[in-house]
């Protein structure tokens, strides 16, 4: 019976544990992909700030403006969305994937300016939409002799190609070439230039391969006054692939953000005429990920809640109660593993934050100094026979004293440092002197000093991993770790073999053996 009891009981361990490990990655995988946090500190984030400008002449009447918004895109995460325009309405619609802005007025005279500002981000070099369903198919017709010129280019593009996309390549290359043949060139003069993508698009159609224009956004830091430009877009199946016409070789090099899909209109002006659109951008990068994760976690629902949802006072809170688990999964290492003996249970944890306040070598030298005056005072209170409360007040209030003198001290002798001692946990100190006074009458010196040395080892490489660049980034954007940090203490604490220390007692087992002569 008991030894079922012992498996069923590690089979319940290895069920916690398994579970607790996969859940806290998952979701730590999770926020990963979708909120666009990395997994080390320090990685910039590269954020464009687009501004589209809409001008327009009113003519006195009610005028209202719709303008295509961009939808996140691979490639491409639009983080935020914000638009400026005096006595006009402002209006994010969101119709399935044709997304807008939309400024309405009752009167719009004269020129007209409206502005729509986007942040971007940007994850690679550019994308297209997910899930953008294939225009439908149409025939479209030309007259003579544009038809046997069209006819012409397609069968020789078709002998070229393998399949819609490597088609549309061969054609594009067809028409971008420098010294283009005599039936493309009859083209090129019949529709003109600024008209080739819809006529591209049209030629393929014909084909039976669906193709749309649509029009993106060329991105480069700094520039004004920019134009979108159409692009064709051609679909295989579920997959779709864009192609630039009419680009020079450095702007291969440029990530391209779509403004618009297939189908519908970038902008329409009612009440208006002489309408224009123009684009600015600013190129940013960035390290702090919370607008990132609040952007984009608050798009994924409760899926993706994160610190960064709270105000930034309450972040700031967090950021240091995170680090708390990480301190005690050092303790239970060193004291389950290695053996340390250390001065109360998590004491050291508690000592290792006031460390982070006040720095490693300033909070080291105020604690020896604090807990020292602290035993010597403690010790001529013994000679009163006080009450345990009596008495650990009395500490309290000593250790009080003692903080307050040393922190006028060290600042009537230039001494700056000396003021972070206020950042100890006065409580704890001063449970510290009672335990380890008490430990000195009852073991002696011996046993103080090493209990006193194990707490602040302990609390010094508590302060370390704590301290870590690395590990302060995991604890404070991926929650998820906390319960793999919650596994790895339950395992260790079904731990009952030998402490490192204990098998010291075993060296005359591995040492030489006696002579026998």
């Amino acid at each position: 019976m008991r030894v079922a009891s012992r498996t069923r009981r590690r089979i319940s361990l290895i069920g916690i544990v398994g579970a607790l490990v996969i859940v806290g990655v998952s979701m730590s995988v999770h926020r990963h992909y979708t909120a666009d946090v990395p997994w080390l500190p320090g990685e910039e984030k590269l954020i464009w700030s687009i501004e589209a400008s809409v001008e327009f002449v009113g003519n006195g009447r009610p005028a209202k403006v719709t303008l295509r918004r961009p939808t996140d895109q691979q490639g491409f995460s639009v983080l935020s969305e914000s638009g400026a325009s005096p006595g006009y309405g402002l209006a994010f619609l969101d119709d399935g994937d044709l997304p807008a802005a939309q400024w309405t007025t009752r009167e719009a005279r004269g020129l007209q300016r409206l502005y729509y500002r986007a942040e971007v981000l940007q994850r690679s070099a550019g994308g297209i939409e997910d899930n953008v369903p294939a225009p439908a198919l149409r025939s479209p017709s030309w007259e003579e002799p544009f038809s046997t010129a069209v006819n012409a280019i397609l069968d020789k593009a078709y002998q070229q190609s393998s399949d819609p996309f490597t088609m549309a390549r061969q054609l594009t290359a067809l028409f971008q070439a420098r010294e283009p043949a005599q039936d493309v060139q009859l083209l090129i003069n019949g529709v003109g230039s600024e008209n080739l993508t819809a006529l591209l698009a049209d030629m393929l159609q014909s084909r039976d391969i669906p193709a749309a224009t649509v029009y993106g956004l060329l991105l480069e830091d700094g520039r004004r006054r920019q134009r979108l430009r159409p692009l064709l877009r051609v679909w295989s199946g579920d997959e779709s692939q864009v192609f630039r016409l009419d680009q020079e070789p450095a702007e291969s090099r440029r990530p391209l953000l779509l403004w618009q899909p297939t189908r519908g209109y970038t902008l329409e002006v009612e009440g208006g005429s002489s309408s224009e659109l123009f684009f600015s951008m600013i190129r940013s990068e960035q390290t702090d990920y919370g607008q990132v994760a609040r952007a984009l976690g608050t798009a994924n629902g409760w899926l993706g809640f994160s610190i960064h949802d709270l105000p930034i006072e309450e972040q700031a809170m967090f950021k240091t109660i995170l680090l708390l688990p990480v301190g005690a999964l050092v303790v239970c290492l060193l004291r389950i593993l290695v053996g340390l003996r250390t001065s109360g249970t998590f004491m050291p944890v508690l000592i290792a934050l006031a460390f982070i306040e006040t720095s490693l070598l300033t909070g080291l030298i105020g604690f020896l100094l604090v807990v020292s005056v602290g035993l010597m005072i403690r010790s001529y209170m013994s000679h009163l026979n006080l009450l345990l409360v009596a008495r650990i007040s009395a500490v309290i209030i000593t250790v009080i004293a003692i903080i307050a003198l040393f922190s006028v001290f060290s600042y009537e002798v230039g001494l700056t440092e000396g003021l972070k001692i206020t950042f100890f946990p006065m409580i704890i100190l001063s449970w510290t002197v009672e335990r380890m006074s008490i430990l000195w009458e009852e073991e002696g010196w011996k046993e103080v000093a090493i209990q006193g040395s194990g707490s602040l080892l302990t609390a010094v490489a508590a302060y370390l991993a704590m301290t870590n660049p690395w590990i302060r980034h995991l604890s404070f954007n991926f929650i998820g770790l906390q319960l793999v940090v919650l596994a790895l203490i339950i395992l260790l604490g079904n731990y009952s073999g030998y402490r490192l220390l204990e098998l010291r007692r075993f060296r005359a087992m591995v040492g030489p053996k006696p002579d026998a002569s």
